[in-house]
């Protein structure tokens, strides 16, 4: 009997497993409702223009479940979109975008947020920012337009950026030391807006990310004059007659020692598991693949470096190390940092 009852006791389990083996394995998770798309900057600048792009792959290649949703929280420099992901703890159905403003802002203004007070999801690209005239002055070289800011008296050049104490202002300042003279620095509320006052004439130059200025450059409205990286841009795709990203020279090989490149990457609210993080960088990954994406990357000029991981957490420490450097030479900390 006792024989009995171990032959029954395990031919039960075996047959218990056997019948689990066959239950479908537990879902992975997905979003259940639509996501919030959030954009810590204005419209029609960098930012907007790539979560947009995103929104629309995902929906046309149905790459994710629900509706992505793209809201612009621009205020305090965008600390109030970063202060709203900080807040919404838990909470895996809201993204952030993010630029350098990640860095800047709570430097800028005191306000109580820190990078590590979000999950790092991916970088998606670095971003460049380009040297640009309008299209009608006589500056046809970066050379050409620092004689002309060298001869003036201070404040006579007006420099339009995005934001105060934010990345265009950073340059503008690093620009101002390297030809010794200052330029007048006009904030404007994003990238869109501040290629208009250009092309309209408000400012004389700006330092505008490549996609938040091509479609003038292509208009022949405005004139690049030199990259602020290491090395000339790759594509060679013409955008205004024979000339291409490629085309444009280094500002350092202009005699402007400035390089500077921009963070765009994704971020989720504290508290998130590690399973809804690697949904959406498995999500952003197809997203790298459709052809729309590499449309954006060629018009835009990209860097297209790909980080998620403890890869990406390093290059943010480094990053933040290095915008606080910046910002302490520039004098633009708050007070309260």
């Amino acid at each position: 009997m006792k024989n009995f009852h171990a032959l029954g006791l395990g031919t039960l389990t075996a047959l218990g497993l056997a019948a689990m083996s066959i239950l479908p394995a537990a879902a992975e998770w997905k979003p259940t409702k639509p996501v919030e798309f959030i954009v810590p900057a204005g419209t029609g600048g960098g930012a907007d223009q790539m979560a947009r792009t995103l929104q629309g792959i995902i929906a046309k290649h149905e790459l994710m479940p629900t509706q992505l949703i793209v809201i612009n929280k621009s205020g305090g420099a965008g600390g109030e979109g970063f202060l709203d992901v900080k807040n919404s703890k838990a909470n895996p159905h809201k993204i952030v975008i993010t630029l350098s403003n990640l860095f800047t802002t709570p430097l800028a203004t005191g306000i109580p947020f820190n990078w590590k007070d979000m999950t790092p999801v991916a970088m998606l690209a670095l971003d460049e920012f380009v040297l640009w005239v309008n299209a009608q002055d006589p500056y046809k070289t970066a050379q050409e337009y620092e004689a002309a800011i060298k001869a003036a008296p201070d404040g006579t050049f007006k420099m339009g950026g995005t934001g105060s104490k934010q990345e265009d202002q950073i340059i503008t300042v690093a620009i101002e030391k390297a030809l010794g003279k200052k330029m007048t620095y006009i904030p404007y509320k994003g990238g869109g807006e501040v290629a208009v006052q250009l092309v309209g004439g408000h400012v004389n130059s700006t330092v505008n990310n490549p996609i938040e200025a091509v479609s003038q450059w292509r208009g022949d409205k405005v004139r690049p004059l030199c990259v602020f990286d290491q090395k000339q841009l790759p594509y060679t795709d013409k955008i205004l007659g024979d000339l291409s990203w490629s085309s444009i020279p280094t500002c350092k090989s202009a005699g402007l020692d400035v390089e500077y490149l921009m963070l765009r990457g994704i971020f989720m609210p504290p508290g998130v598991s590690d399973e809804q993080v690697a949904y959406f960088v498995d999500l952003f990954k197809k997203v790298r693949e459709t052809p729309e994406w590499q449309q954006l990357m060629k018009d835009g000029a990209f860097n297209q470096t790909f980080m998620a991981g403890a890869e990406f957490k390093d290059w943010l420490t480094k990053a933040e190390t290095t915008h606080k450097g910046l910002m302490q030479e520039a004098g633009f900390i708050a007070a309260a940092n």
